[in-house]
């Protein structure tokens, strides 16, 4: 595990170097990144490097926590604001979103855990899912939910839909693959995609079907 700064400056320091690596990683791949590539992008010497992490496997493992637990931040603050589920999902999905429209290096980041680190990998499906659940099974009890859904189904095939959803039409229209759709949102989401995705989700977990 990486050492934790203890000092205001050194926590700023190492989260530099996290915040380079990420883009290193993305833009490079985990095979092409050295960490002399990291260390000069963010104008540190090889020495600062390793008081907080020792290789570049280390500080790539780093990466991919950060990414889960800032992006499970950003979609739980907007979600837990509702208070009806149906609303607490159109909420946590436009999180997602903007999040990926924001931080494209998730999507790359992760597709390289597959292999570099998929025990890392694992986690932050896992993480993600756990949270998913609780949510959808405490919604369920209070009769915001279908009561004939599995909410562990349930949440990995909604992490799906937004996931694909995310790589086709932020991700890939970011790069000019799948632009041309009008009518985007601020946070990369063509507006009328994200309608459509959400009359999806909704009509899988309404109560009434089609709500």
């Amino acid at each position: 595990m990486s050492t934790q700064p203890r000092t205001e400056r050194g926590t700023r320091t190492r989260a530099r170097i996290l915040a380079v690596a990420t883009e290193v990683f993305a833009e490079r791949g985990y095979h092409d990144a050295s960490i002399v590539k990291i260390t000069e992008a963010a104008e540190v010497g090889q020495g600062t490097f390793y008081l907080y992490f020792s290789s570049k496997q280390e500080i790539f493992e780093e990466v991919v926590r950060d990414l889960n637990s800032r992006v499970r931040r950003a979609m739980f603050e907007a979600s837990s604001a509702e208070t009806e589920r149906l609303d607490a999902e159109r909420a946590g999905f436009r999180a997602f979103f903007r999040f990926t429209a924001e931080n494209p290096a998730l999507y790359r980041i992760m597709r390289q855990a597959e292999f570099v680190a998929p025990e890392v990998l694992h986690m932050h499906y896992e993480t993600i899912a756990r949270g998913y659940v609780a949510g959808l099974t405490g919604a369920q009890d209070n009769g915001q939910v279908a009561p004939d859904v599995d909410t562990e189904v349930a949440a990995w095939a909604l992490m799906g839909i937004g996931e694909m959803v995310g790589m086709r039409w932020v991700l890939w229209g970011r790069d000019g693959a799948g632009a041309g759709t009008d009518g985007a949102a601020p946070d990369g989401l063509p507006a009328e995609i994200f309608d459509h995705v959400m009359r999806l989700v909704e009509r899988a977990l309404s109560p009434e079907g089609a709500p």
